[in-house]
């Protein structure tokens, strides 16, 4: 059916309307150009999730800073949610299922040091944690992990396909052989009651380090938060979106990306830098965290899950 409208030339109805034929013009180039601008938008954030497979919509939109000033793209972050999930592109979290931890042991176990403990500077405290790994022939495999809790660098790691004690002492020895004596002087090593690390050997290692020692002493996550977050974005934003045969692709794997997350991946809880340039600059740095103190027992911020 024709329009009744079809007749009527473009500067009456502009006119019935109170708005210039030029606005009509700008109004209809500016909806091309925002189409342009979100499609831009979608194809950086696919180029960014290449390597970070499941990086959440907070660290997408600093780490699109760049890209939006270079193309002068304005949009918030509200903005970016509403873009990634009307095009499905938003993450869902997934749950933890496994135990790790047997703190039913006789070893020695040590107290929490680090209840009214914030860190200042790289190097003062280490927190440490063990989490599995599903690879396609349904083996589970077990990674150790030690970060430090300033900067959020990953200090020290190792896979295995067992929990036992050792392959946690590879990790601290990685941890250790990057320092030197004089970076030892007053630091903590936390972690939580399992058996490898009350083991004789790897107290022995941190003793003759001369690291103090501090352990959970119940089974509130948050004695060890930083930790286990850490292990979390390890694992749901990288090492399970591959497909992984055996340990040997997983050791190799597991390097590229810690290295991939200590240079790259940003950090609400360090005014949204890497790891690697917090835990590596040589000027003092005013962090700005907006995150919850895990270590005091009256956070005054509370937002603790957006790393």
């Amino acid at each position: 059916m024709k329009s009744n409208f079809s007749h009527i030339g473009l500067a009456k109805l502009c006119g019935w309307f109170g708005i210039s034929r030029q606005a009509y013009y700008q109004n209809n180039w500016e909806g091309i150009s925002t189409t342009l601008e979100e499609d831009l938008v979608i194809q950086r954030v696919k180029e960014i999730r290449k390597k970070h497979r499941r990086m959440g919509t907070r660290k997408l939109y600093e780490m699109l800073q760049p890209f939006l000033l270079e193309h002068q793209i304005k949009i918030g972050r509200d903005g970016l949610f509403n873009l990634l999930s009307s095009n499905h592109l938003l993450i869902r979290k997934r749950k933890r299922r496994i135990q790790t931890t047997n703190s039913y042991h006789w070893l020695r176990k040590y107290p929490n040091l680090i209840r009214e403990f914030v860190p200042t500077a790289p190097n003062q405290l280490w927190v440490s944690d063990i989490t599995y790994w599903k690879i396609n022939t349904g083996e589970h495999l077990y990674i150790s992990l030690i970060t430090d809790a300033y900067s959020h660098k990953i200090v020290g790691y190792q896979v295995a396909e067992t929990m036992e004690a050792i392959e946690s002492i590879e990790a601290l020895h990685k941890a250790l052989s990057a320092l030197g004596a004089e970076s030892l002087m007053n630091l903590i090593h936390h972690s939580d009651r399992g058996i490898q690390y009350c083991s004789h050997a790897y107290v022995k290692l941190l003793q003759d380090n001369g690291i103090k020692i501090s352990m959970t002493e119940n089974g509130n996550p948050l004695e060890n938060a930083v930790a286990e977050r850490i292990n979390g974005i390890i694992k749901d934003e990288y090492l399970e979106t591959y497909d992984i045969n055996n340990i040997n692709e997983a050791k190799t794997l597991l390097k590229d990306i810690v290295n991939l997350y200590n240079s790259e991946r940003p950090h609400m809880s360090i005014s949204n830098l890497t790891p690697n340039h917090i835990h590596h600059s040589k000027t003092k740095i005013k962090i700005e965290r907006l995150w919850k103190n895990y270590y005091r027992k009256n956070p005054t911020i509370v937002n603790p899950n957006q790393d």
